[in-house]
C-alpha cells in the first residue's frame, strides 16, 4: 500500500485522540504482520470501501480503553467496560475513520466506512488475505493503541 494511503489514517488517529484525550500521541516504529494476526483485549474493526478497500482496526488494552472512556465521560472513573463504555470506545474509532475519510476526500480519494465492530477477549485471531501494516501509537500517560491497516488500493 502506498504511503499516501497510510498517512491519512495516522494523521486522523493522532488528531482525534489528541482532541479527545488532550494528550500527545507519539508514533512508534511501523511494521508488517502476516496473517493470521492475534489480538488481546479489545479491537475495534471498521471496514473501508471505495478507492481503498479493506479493514482498519484499533487494538488496545482494557486498561487503556477505560482511561480513554473516563476522559470521554468527563472524568468519571470507569472501572469496567459496560455497554456505554464499549459504545464510547467504538465511537472513538468511528471518529478517527470519519476524520480519515475527510482527509482522503480533500485529496480527491473517495472512501466510505462501515459502522464499527467491537471485539473483546484474549487471543482473538483474524485472518486476512494481505499483510497488515501495524502503526503503534503511544498515548502519553494512557497506554498505547495499535492502528492496524489491512487495506489496499482498488484500481
Amino acid at each position: 500500500m502506498k504511503v499516501e494511503y497510510i498517512n491519512p489514517f495516522i494523521e486522523a488517529a493522532q488528531s482525534v485522540i489528541k482532541a479527545i484525550c488532550s494528550v500527545n500521541v507519539k508514533l512508534g516504529k511501523v511494521y508488517l504482520k502476516s496473517s493470521p494476526i492475534s489480538f488481546n483485549q479489545i479491537i475495534i474493526i471498521i471496514g473501508v470501501v471505495g478507492r481503498i478497500k479493506g479493514q482498519i482496526s484499533f487494538e488496545l488494552s482494557q486498561q487503556t480503553a477505560k482511561k480513554i472512556v473516563s476522559i470521554m465521560m468527563g472524568g468519571m472513573l470507569i472501572t469496567e467496560l459496560d455497554e456505554i463504555s464499549k459504545s464510547a470506545i467504538s465511537e472513538m474509532g468511528n471518529m478517527i475513520m470519519g476524520n480519515a475519510s475527510t482527509i482522503f476526500a480533500t485529496n480527491s480519494i473517495d472512501i466510505d466506512i462501515t459502522p464499527p465492530t467491537l471485539l473483546t477477549g484474549d487471543k482473538i485471531e483474524v485472518s486476512n488475505k494481505v499483510a497488515t501494516i501495524v502503526v503503534p501509537l503511544e498515548l502519553e500517560g494512557l497506554g498505547s493503541i495499535n492502528l492496524n491497516i489491512n487495506a489496499d488500493e482498488v484500481l
